[in-house]
């Protein structure tokens, strides 16, 4: 099943390193069959309040997206994003094909 590399980046310090990282990330995912779906905005917000950017890869499984962050290749960049950003990163696990909002009731 699929699932979801999810970023909320509430801030970034633009410099040499971020522009590596974000130069370096794609050949990362790619054994891994990642591919964005998300890397940005622009957005508009309809409730609450926002800032920051989302960013959302995806993955054709749980267990491709868990190799990619601990592939040796990410684990080789990531500290360029992580001392640089500020934000959560989670992985997700996505839903079955025609999955309806009641079904987290059974």
């Amino acid at each position: 099943m699929t699932a979801y590399a999810v970023a909320v980046i509430r801030e970034t310090r633009f410099n040499d390193e971020v522009v590596g990282y974000l130069q370096g990330i794609d050949a990362t995912l790619a054994p891994f069959s990642g591919k964005y779906l998300i890397h940005g905005g622009p957005y508009q917000p309809l409730e609450g309040a926002w800032s920051g950017d989302l960013v959302v890869i995806e993955f054709p499984s749980m267990e491709q997206a868990q190799a990619w962050y601990n592939s040796d290749a990410y684990a080789a960049i990531r500290p360029l994003r992580t001392a640089n950003t500020e934000g959560d990163v989670l992985l997700v696990q996505g839903v079955a094909e025609g999955h309806k909002g009641a079904d987290i009731l059974t």
